[in-house]
Order: C-alpha cells, then structure tokens, then sequence
C-alpha cells in the first residue's frame, strides 16, 4: 500500500512568504472531433498560457487510476492531494456544504436535478432546460412542503436546475444509488440502497419523489426531479494541517465552495464572473498562502457537446490569466479536475493537461499549452493528488525527508 503523502507533507512542510495558485478550469482536457485532428485546447488561441508553458513545465495529470472517468468531486480531491479512493465524498454532501448547510451526525444529502417528464413520465430533458436560478428558486422552495413522518426535510436551492435535499432522522444511511439514469427516454430509477443500512432511506426517498412530482405537476419544464450522490458529512484532515497552508477558495458554483470548505479552505468573495474572480484573488492576496481558483464553464461547454463553445471559453480563461500573473504567486498551476471532450459529451477518463510554473521548475522546452505537449513534457504523467507536493516543493515549503 502506497504510504500516505499527508503523513510526509505533514512531517516535512514549513511556512514562508510564498504563495500558490492553483486554476483549475473543469473538464479542460479534450479530444479531436475526428481521428488526427486538433482538441478544444490545441484549437484555441491561448497565448498566455502558451507564453507560461514556455518558461513552466508540463505534464498530464490522471485524476484517480488509469482507465477511471471521475466525478468533480473525486477529480478535486485528488488536485488537492486527497486520495479519492481513501476521501470519498458524495456529491449531495458537497452542495449541501457547498451553500453553508452545516450537516449533522444523522443527515443525508442529496443533490437533486429538475428534469422534465413527458406524460408518461419518461425523461425529456435531465436538467429541464437548464432553467435559471430566478425560475428554479421558487420550486425549491415549494419542495419544502413535502412530509414525512419521522424525518426532517430540507430543500435549498443552489444554482440553475440544481438543488439540495437533507433528510434528518434517526437510522438513515448515505449509500443509494441514484435515480438518475443519464439518458433520456426513460423513467428516474426507483430509489434503492446500494449497501444495507440504507433501506430505510430508499423508502424515505421514494415518498419525497412521489410528492415532489405532485407538487411540480403544474410545470412545464421542471415538473420532475431526479436524485444523485447522496451521502453523509465526511471527515478529511484540512489544509492547514497537511500542508501548513492558510487556504481560500474562490468559486461560482456552491458545490466546489463545499468541497474546499470541506478541506479547511475559506471561502472568499461573492464572484459570478471570472473577472469578479480575479478582482477577489487580488483583494485578499495578502491574507492567504494558496488559492483556488475554479473556472467551470469548459466542462459545462464540453457535457453539451459544443466543441466551439468549450474553444471560447479556454479562450475566455487564457485571456484572464494576465491578471493572476501579474500578482507574481510564487507557484502556478494550470489543470483541470478530469477531461470532458465535446465528443464524448461527458467525463472521461483521458489524463487531464497540466502546467506548472515556478523560478525553479525545470523547464521542457513546451511552446504551447496543449494534450500534445503535455505528453512530452517535463512532469509526465503523474496521479493528481501529488500536485500539491510538488506545488509545496517549487514553493519551498517542504524540507528534506530523512538524513
């Protein structure tokens, strides 16, 4: 069995005056849209990026085994140097966390989608058109009148087409599989445990469901819901503890704002926008060691299956970069949580392109920021969760290990 990097980091790590920046622009890696051809990234014009690959070092990152396509969660906690096989997170545990919901020893979390059902109660869209927050909000809140003897319902809102169910009670286990079925043209699967100890939950669920469905019957696109990673509150040791690092997060989507907070970063900023985001980067530069910078759209560009939208975005991220540069972080590293090609319209398990940038990183002689380059480059291919030493290491902030 590998021996635990948070053992060594917590050994070894030291504080200075350096800072770390770690964007990760979700779902970046690609694939060409046929055989030879160019992906999103090599496609696009980033000459920022290129300009940092020129004096970084490349590699590719793989963000749990080879083979594996992994969730966001999964794929963050390996960037933040959490083995996702030992830290599972459910996805429901990470919204919940995600938009302050403090979850207890007998809550489960839920991450629940508004889809939209024709009338036989078949899936016609799994995100209801992704419907806005303004549309969606209200729903949520209407979803607060379902009962159940015995245990207590939450329903917040989140983002979008998203929202975020707590069930609290006594004898409630977090393992069940989820009733989305990823496709359309099909019923949400019936609740049901994937491990025993959570058979009551199934039942729980089922009668949360089926008042749902009364209680949204009057909508046209968001007259359904499906339920995914639900899950109990995690316990993860936190950035302070195995690096030495005061951390902060800055984030759009509360999902990736609960899995920082999850591993001690501090939330920072209200920014909706990437420039918002950098304007907070900069305003709390001086109070934190490492910052989180995530960008989400070329993962959303990539599920949708638009090749030249996914282009624009990596663009829109390139031409952001200048303002985190000229802050002059000590370290910088640019990634992806896993890939998410246009041609796949989904997660997938190719290695993910990252660069790393630092006055004593040995440089590969890349050109531009790119799968290809990566490939060749100087980091190799390497599992994700040993960024974060790497990152402490070009930062000098971990000692000799041994005499």
């Amino acid at each position: 069995m590998d021996t635990d990097m948070h053992e060594l980091t917590r050994e070894l790590h030291h504080k200075n005056d350096s800072k770390i920046v770690m964007v990760v622009a979700d779902g970046l890696g690609g694939l060409p849209l046929e055989p030879g051809g160019l992906t999103e990234l090599e496609t696009a014009k980033t000459p920022y990026l290129d300009a940092l690959a020129a004096r970084g070092v490349q590699g590719l990152s793989i963000p749990v085994k080879p083979g594996i396509a992994p969730g966001s969660g999964p794929g963050h906690l390996g960037l933040f140097g959490y083995d996702p096989l030992k830290y599972v997170i459910g996805r429901g545990a990470l919204e919940a966390t995600g938009i302050g919901f403090e979850l207890g020893p007998n809550d489960v979390a839920i991450r629940g989608n508004f889809c939209t059902l024709d009338s036989a109660g078949r899936i016609t869209d799994r995100r209801a058109g992704r419907i806005s927050s303004e549309e969606s909000k209200p729903l949520a809140i209407r979803l607060r009148d379902v009962k159940i003897p015995g245990v207590e319902v939450f329903v917040d809102p989140v983002k979008e087409y998203r929202f975020v169910v707590v069930l609290r009670g006594q004898g409630l286990g977090g393992n069940l599989h989820d009733t989305d079925p990823q496709t359309t043209g099909v019923p949400p699967l019936e609740p049901a445990a994937s491990k025993p100890g959570s058979e009551r939950t199934a039942e729980v669920v089922k009668v949360f469901v089926a008042q749902a469905r009364k209680l949204l019957a009057s909508e046209k696109k968001a007259n359904g819901v499906t339920l995914r990673g639900f899950s109990t509150k995690p316990a993860l040791p936190s950035y302070e503890e195995v690096y030495g690092l005061r951390a902060a997060a800055i984030a759009v989507y509360p999902m990736y704002k609960g899995l920082a907070r999850l591993v001690g970063m501090t939330i920072v900023g209200q920014a909706q926008t990437l420039a918002e985001q950098i304007a907070v980067l900069k305003e709390n530069w001086a109070s934190y060691d490492f910052f989180f910078l995530h960008f989400k759209y070329t993962d959303s560009t990539g599920e949708d299956g638009n090749f030249t939208n996914k282009v624009k975005r990596i663009e829109e991220l390139d031409a952001a970069m200048p303002g985190i540069t000229a802050l002059n972080p000590t370290v910088l590293i640019v990634t992806g949580d896993h890939s998410t090609p246009s041609f796949l319209k989904s997660h997938s398990w190719h290695p993910v392109p990252t660069l790393l940038v630092s006055p004593c990183c040995r440089f590969d002689g890349g050109k531009k920021f790119s799968e290809s380059a990566a490939l060749r480059g100087g980091l190799g291919q390497i599992e994700a969760k040993y960024l974060m030493p790497l990152a402490l290491a070009n930062a000098g902030r971990l000692g000799k290990f041994g005499a």
